[in-house]
């Protein structure tokens, strides 16, 4: 018996090896995690585990009830001949791993083979095979992995199956009694210990492959973010420099480097003294991989690097592309071929393409840019003529009566046409010119109103160099005359505040005209017309402009009830504060 159990064990070898097999093909490793197979899974699993559990049969131990002679391996029985085998193994992973169908499905392949071979135990064993396989996939549970106590348990309770029904069935009844008597607790224990340890190996193998998946994905993660702020503003030297450095100390290569099309944009580690950033390509291979387009692994030979006494013997060259054409290249230098690996090469081909959609993303942002730039340069330019002609017709109404005033509101036209122009021209202004411009807009309506509007100001002087777009408060002052008070007949006033908030300045408009109704405010929120009164840039192209330079937060804020009179204010950070 001692005898027999030790053999057994020994088999278990080959148990190792398949193991180790099945962990490399795909369809197994999905078999571990998913709750349900494909029908063409489940024919795939069938097949390999009946075959296993035939190679078990193989494998086995011959062993006469009438000499009590072991035979190494079995091929051809007898009438008195059994076999002492390890061929439930795997009809027990079967079941436990791919359900109750695959578990059946093999047993019956592993069992009529097992029935073939003859021997009084021939048709007892077939059919304790298949019982093997449906006891298996009943203790299979969905969204549950299998535990190695479970899989000797069942592996050991299997074979307890089959002594009995080796029992029952097998004629004569004292020759199956002797046989289960000799092989029964060694089979039982060896294919128990052979079921823990396969699936102790496959789940071993496949762990290890994830862990070193999921370390791999954090690394390329960890290297994406880091490298995500440099990429963003385009690929020059001091990018690609800080982008390498990144590199090279996540990957550990010998050397890093980028280039464009024709130049070394940086280069990080070993051979530097002649891989300098600003030279020419120094290899034949870099250049080839600008031409094609695709990820090359190069050894010495293939590199060709113009020193002779180069010590980087091997490289992985990717692409970097933008809209699909090369615009350089990321190279990962080693010493020799012997340091570099398969996960080195995959690494690369992600990082080439994760760097190659910042760059693609560093690309449509600067466009993005261009085109808010654009924008605001053409809201900036709007200005209704209505405005121009009715100043004009008062500075013409006034030539006769008061050439005095009407030399004055053409200098104050004059000033607010140049600011306009002006505006156009620059990104930013001072709040203190930007309250010039708004000063210069008021002396041309104040000759309208005639002694009806009161203009007030609270200004901090601390403000006064803050930065702004141009042509901001202008409109909002604008809607204060044109919608507030225009249809006052006294006592009209508006009130121009500006606070300090610490990290930003806060800017009011005061009228204390009709205000407005709710849905009227929400009209504001849209694209308007050009107005027939006022000078065409409305509020909704202030908030717009504001959002665009500032973010969501610098959005205006309306406060307004009917007959209460309107509060417009908006917040934008100080200049030190923008990032």
């Amino acid at each position: 018996m001692t005898e027999l159990l030790f053999t057994m064990l020994e088999r278990l070898g080959i148990i190792v090896t398949a193991a180790f097999i099945l962990t490399r093909l795909r369809f197994f490793q999905d078999m571990i995690h998913r709750d349900k197979l494909t029908r063409k899974q489940e024919y795939i699993a069938i097949i390999f585990f009946g075959l296993f559990g035939i190679i078990g049969t193989y494998f086995g131990v011959t062993l006469n009830t009438e000499t009590l002679h072991f035979n190494r391996f079995a091929i051809d029985l007898t009438s008195d001949e059994a076999i002492a085998n390890s061929r439930v193994i795997g009809i027990v992973l079967a079941g436990l791993l791919g359900g109750y169908k695959v578990g059946i499905g093999a047993g019956l392949i592993a069992g009529i083979h097992r029935l073939t071979l003859g021997g009084f135990t021939g048709v007892a064993c077939g059919l304790a095979t298949v019982i093997a396989g449906f006891i298996a996939g009943a203790f299979r549970k969905k969204g549950k992995h299998v535990k190695l106590p479970v899989a000797f348990g069942i592996g050991a309770l299997a074979e307890t199956i089959q002594m009995v029904v080796i029992l029952v069935l097998a004629k004569p009844f004292d020759k199956a009694l002797a046989l289960v008597d000799m092989i029964g607790i060694p089979m039982i224990i060896a294919n128990g210990i052979g079921s823990a340890i396969f699936l102790l190996i496959i789940q071993n193998v496949v762990n290890e492959e994830e862990k070193t998946s999921a370390l791999q994905a954090q690394k390329t993660l960890r290297i994406t973010e880091q490298t995500l702020g440099y990429l963003r503003k385009g690929m020059n030297n001091q990018s690609a420099l800080a982008v390498c450095n990144i590199l090279y100390q996540e990957i550990k290569p010998s050397a890093v480097a980028m280039t464009d099309k024709t130049t070394i944009l940086a280069h990080v580690g070993m051979a530097s003294d002649h891989h300098m950033a600003n030279s020419p390509l120094q290899t034949q291979i870099t250049k080839d991989v600008i031409q094609r387009g695709e990820l090359v692994v190069a050894n010495d030979d293939a590199i060709h690097c113009m020193n002779e006494y180069c010590p980087l013997g091997a490289a992985i060259i990717a692409p970097l592309k933008q809209r699909g054409e090369t615009i350089g290249t990321l190279k990962l230098y080693f010493k020799s071929k012997k340091e570099m690996t398969n996960a080195s090469v995959e690494l690369m081909s992600g990082l080439s393409s994760l760097l190659s959609n910042q760059l693609e993303i560093a690309e449509a942002d600067h466009a993005l840019q261009l085109a808010k730039n654009s924008e605001i340069k053409a809201l900036q330019a709007q200005i209704s003529p209505h405005f121009l002609f009715n100043s004009l017709n008062v500075i013409v109404s006034l030539i006769r009566i008061d050439p005095q005033k009407a030399r004055k509101l053409l200098m104050s036209l004059s000033k607010f046409l140049r600011n306009n122009v002006t505006g156009t021209t620059v990104s930013m202004v001072s709040l203190e010119q930007e309250l010039a411009h708004v000063k210069a807009y008021l002396e041309i309506e104040e000759a309208r109103f005639v002694d009806k509007l009161q203009i007030s100001y609270e200004i901090n002087d601390s403000t006064l160099s803050e930065t702004l777009p141009p042509l901001t408060l202008q409109p909002i002052v604008e809607n204060a005359v044109k919608h507030g008070i225009k249809d006052m007949e006294h006592h009209a006033r508006i009130k121009i505040a500006v606070y300090d908030c610490i990290q930003s300045i806060k800017i009011e408009v005061e009228d204390n005209g009709k205000g407005m109704q709710p849905d009227q405010i929400t009209k504001l929120e849209t694209p308007q017309q050009p107005s027939k009164l006022g000078t065409g840039m409305g509020l909704y192209n202030v908030n717009r402009r504001l959002i665009m330079t500032f973010g969501e937060k610098a959005g205006i804020s309306i406060n307004s009830e009917p007959k209460q009179g309107t509060t417009i204010s908006f917040q934008i950070p100080k200049t030190e504060a923008r990032t």
